[in-house]
């Protein structure tokens, strides 16, 4: 078979399963989807776009298996499920691999389309195909990897606020499940979507400490670990509310600390332009009286 019956027939395939997609039978929702509505813990912050219909991902399923090892090996450190679960997104892991999956299936077919229109040598033209593949299936894994870190940041940021409101109720006397109860319902933010979610898993029978854990092993930030080792001693003690908020002054402290730095670096990248500004004419000026005393030293 020619490259143009390949290509062809590969069209045709992503075709018939857009064409297929539009069957009301063939678009029946996940499991995940359809009991998401009943889920004790808050809903996610934002529903991600669904490039694909749900039966060109079902169609996808068997090339999701390969994804996790592929994303290792593009030097990922971290899992899409805990990556997925950190960003409350709302599509789960399997669906996040084949959404990647036919994206890099569309990658390698623009690449076969350029290497069949180009006419280029076997050689570049497996280039032009694989590379069309990776390209998109790290893209994606970028993106979520970014995402990731944005929420991270978010939940940095927010922090030193979160933990003085839990401290204030605290010394006023509410419980530690109430003060999360109340800054997790008032609250817009990272923090208080990740708070919904502890005490989505409280109202699962865990307990507070174990619900904290958690969240602090997931969203893997610096703060979030120190508020949580504070927080798990509201057994022990009935200073919490004051240990709490020296622990919200410690953390705005660390913020001012990197704003501070980040100020500095921004700063000093002033002055990088201006040093090629001011150099870039002086190396000319100093440049023609040399070449002219080189001319008049070399002269016969």
């Amino acid at each position: 078979m020619s490259r143009l019956g390949v290509t062809c027939a590969l069209l045709g395939w992503l075709g018939l399963a857009l064409v297929l997609s539009e069957v009301p039978f063939l678009r029946r929702a996940s499991l995940v989807s359809r009991l998401r509505p009943y889920a004790p813990s808050r809903p996610p912050v934002a529903e991600p776009a669904r490039p694909l219909d749900a039966a060109l991902l079902h169609l996808l399923v068997p090339t999701a298996a390969f994804g996790e090892q592929a994303a290792r090996i593009l030097g990922s450190s971290e899992s899409a499920r805990t990556r997925l679960t950190r960003i409350h997104a709302g599509t789960d892991v399997t669906e996040f691999r084949v959404r990647q999956s036919a994206w890099a299936i569309g990658g390698l077919l623009l690449g076969a389309l350029f290497a069949a229109a180009l006419h280029t040598s076997p050689p570049v033209a497996a280039v032009l195909v694989l590379a069309g593949p990776v390209a998109a299936f790290a893209l994606i894994e970028h993106l979520l990897t970014e995402r990731s870190r944005a929420w991270q940041a978010d939940l940095t940021a927010e922090l030193p606020i979160v933990a003085e409101q839990i401290g204030m109720l605290l010394s006023s006397g509410w419980s530690l499940g109430q003060a999360l109860a109340r800054v997790a319902h008032r609250g817009q933010g990272a923090c208080a979507a990740d708070l919904g979610r502890v005490l989505g898993r409280i109202s699962h029978g865990l307990a507070e400490d174990e619900a904290l854990r958690e969240w602090a092993a997931l969203a893997r930030v610096d703060g979030v670990d120190r508020l949580v080792a504070v927080l798990a001693l509201h057994r022990e003690t009935t200073e919490l509310g004051r240990m709490v908020g020296d622990e919200a002054h410690a953390l705005r402290r660390d913020a001012h600390r990197r704003l501070l730095e980040a100020i500095e670096r921004r700063s000093q990248q002033v002055w990088i332009p201006v040093t090629v500004a001011a150099l870039v004419p002086g190396v000319i000026l100093l440049a023609v009286p040399f070449i002219e005393a080189l001319r008049l030293f070399t002269a016969p």
